[in-house]
């Protein structure tokens, strides 16, 4: 065996991993992620605290499984945040599911919501994180460790990876502008 094997996750590492969430009642994959995504562990929290350090100490090769009780990590779903409007009061860009608008309130907060449905008369839009009220399992593939650069640990990921580390722990959605 070679030393490149044998290193554990821990921090200043860089790990790449592929993911995918799990809904533990339907059993259907809600986000699954292919190609691998590195990070720095330790300096870029891109996956949940109770995820991150779940991986602490393990090695490439391994796939854990992490149960997450999403009430716990983004609170009950919150029904005031589901909004429904005339469809003609819609910009036809967010007119399509799966579409996430990112809107601003009187304080200048600015909050990300969902397109969830769309008939002929109406568009309805949930600013609740999609995975609230539901348990979920990531389950992780570690694909490799590695000491990181310094300038990794800057970034807190990979160099010139694609997609860049920032989109991901932005968003996974296609973002729009905020128009006033």
């Amino acid at each position: 065996m070679n030393d490149m094997m044998e290193d554990p996750v821990g921090d200043g590492k860089l790990v790449e991993l592929k993911y995918k969430v799990i809904d533990v009642k339907t059993k259907s994959v809600l986000t699954e992620v292919e190609f691998p995504i590195g990070y720095v562990h330790g300096v870029n929290e891109i996956l949940a605290p109770q995820v991150t350090s779940e991986l602490e100490g393990k090695l490439p090769g391994d796939v854990i499984e992490v149960p997450i009780d999403c009430n716990k990590l983004f609170g009950p779903r919150d029904e005031s945040l589901v909004i429904t409007d005339r469809i003609e009061n819609v910009p036809e860009e967010y007119r399509e599911v799966g579409t996430s608008i990112l809107m601003e309130n009187d304080q200048g907060n600015t909050k990300s919501f969902l397109v969830t449905r769309v008939d002929e008369n109406s568009v309805t839009i949930d600013g609740n994180n999609p995975l609230c009220g539901r348990e979920v399992i990531f389950k992780l593939d570690i694909v490799s460790v590695r000491d990181a650069t310094e300038e990794e640990i800057e970034l807190g990921g990979p160099i010139g990876a694609n997609p860049d580390i920032s989109e991901i722990v932005g968003s996974d959605q296609k973002v729009k502008p905020v128009s006033g």
